[in-house]
C-alpha cells in the first residue's frame, strides 16, 4: 500500500514539474518549485484524506462516528485558491497573474487526481493545460505579429492613401 501512495505522489509531482516547467521556460513568477510541491501536496492531502483515518473508521454503520474523507480535499481547493490569489496583482488598468493562479489551482486538481489514483485523467489534464499554455501563447504571438505588420503598412502611408517616399 505505501508503494503505491509514494507511486501517487511521485507521479502528481512528476505532472506538476512539466506544468511548472513550461511556465519557468516563460519566466513566470510561479514556476518549477511552486508546481512540482503544490502536486506533491495536493496527492498527499488527497491520500491521507482517503487512507489516513482507516484505523478511526468502523465498518459498523451504527457508529457515532462518522467521517467526510472529502473535507480534506475540499480545503485543498480553499487553500488555493489564497495562494493563487496571491500571484494576482492590478497595476493601474492591467490585471496580471490570472492564468498563473489558473496554472497553481489546475496542477492542484491534478495532484488531487494523482493521489485518487485517477492516473489517466491527471495525465489527460496535464496535456491539455500544457497544449492550452502552448496554443494560447502561439496565437498570441501571431495576432502580435499580423497586429504589428498592418500598424507599420499605416504608419507608413500619408493623408491621401499614398506610401510616404
Amino acid at each position: 500500500m505505501e508503494l503505491t501512495f509514494i507511486t501517487r505522489i511521485f507521479i502528481a509531482s512528476c505532472l506538476g514539474g512539466m506544468i511548472g516547467l513550461e511556465r519557468e521556460y516563460r519566466e513566470k513568477a510561479v514556476g518549477f518549485r511552486t508546481h512540482f510541491l503544490v502536486a506533491l501536496g495536493s496527492a498527499l492531502f488527497m491520500i491521507i484524506s482517503a487512507y489516513g483515518f482507516e484505523g478511526v473508521l468502523s465498518d459498523d454503520f451504527q457508529s457515532p462516528i462518522r467521517l467526510d474523507v472529502s473535507r480534506i480535499a475540499a480545503q485543498v481547493v480553499t487553500g488555493i485558491g489564497f495562494i493563487g490569489a496571491g500571484t494576482i496583482m492590478i497595476h493601474k488598468n492591467t490585471v496580471r497573474g490570472l492564468t498563473t493562479a489558473a496554472g497553481v489551482w489546475v496542477t492542484a486538481a491534478i495532484g488531487m487526481a494523482c493521489g485518487g489514483g485517477m492516473y489517466l485523467l491527471a495525465i489527460a489534464s496535464t496535456v491539455f493545460v500544457l497544449i492550452g499554455l502552448e496554443a494560447f501563447n502561439f496565437f498570441l504571438h501571431r495576432f502580435d505579429l499580423h497586429r504589428g505588420k498592418h500598424e507599420n503598412d499605416n504608419d507608413n502611408e500619408n493623408g491621401d492613401g499614398n506610401a510616404n517616399k
